[in-house]
């Protein structure tokens, strides 16, 4: 029978990030992590604002190995802070704007879009489609299958326009798709 081999002690390393290791005690460093912190939990909260200043205020104190996190959270603070005061003359221009954020990969940013546009025009069949179209691009089909036949029931022409969508690719191979494109098959 073996003997349990008594554990070697080591010796407590500091993490090092970026070859340099982290003083655990350097109180400076200490406020700048409660600040970061402060300013993730102000963007949870939707205090765009105040995240912005304090995450500005971060960078520009040289926070080391905090400042990518910190410009990255930034950069999401002013997206956010640009959405709120985007305005639209009709809800074309709104339409437009979701399919700009739709081709550039916001898929929830354009929902956002869709959705505001279908609040106030229940009956625009354009944002039905765009809604399908994100879905279609999300792999939702059944999502997609629900506003595409909306959008087709509004206004039969969308029908056509999906059939060259290459957009709507991820569903060719739906039956239900089919049958919703080419009724008149069946």
């Amino acid at each position: 029978m073996k003997q349990a081999q008594p554990k070697k002690k080591t010796a407590y390393m500091p993490r090092v990030l970026a070859g340099k290791p982290v003083a655990a005690a350097d109180p400076a460093r200490k406020q700048r992590v409660q600040q970061y912190e402060t300013a993730v939990r102000q963007m949870r909260d939707g205090k765009y604002e105040k995240a912005k200043a304090s995450l500005e205020a971060l960078i520009a104190s040289d926070a080391g190995d905090l400042i990518d996190r910190a410009r990255v959270h930034l950069a999401a603070c002013q997206r956010q802070l640009e959405k709120k005061h985007i305005a639209f003359h009709s809800p074309e221009e709104q339409y437009d704007y979701a399919i700009s954020l739709l081709n550039t990969g916001y898929y929830e940013d354009a929902r956002e879009q869709f959705e505001a546009i279908l609040k106030k025009h229940p009956s625009a069949d354009y944002a039905h489609y765009g809604l399908a179209v994100m879905h279609s691009l999300t792999s939702r089909a059944e999502d997609c299958l629900e506003q595409l036949g909306r959008a087709i029931e509004l206004n039969p022409q969308n029908r056509i326009q999906a059939r060259l969508d290459s957009d709507f690719q991820e569903m060719a191979d739906d039956p239900r798709f089919t049958e919703l494109l080419y009724p008149e098959v069946l």
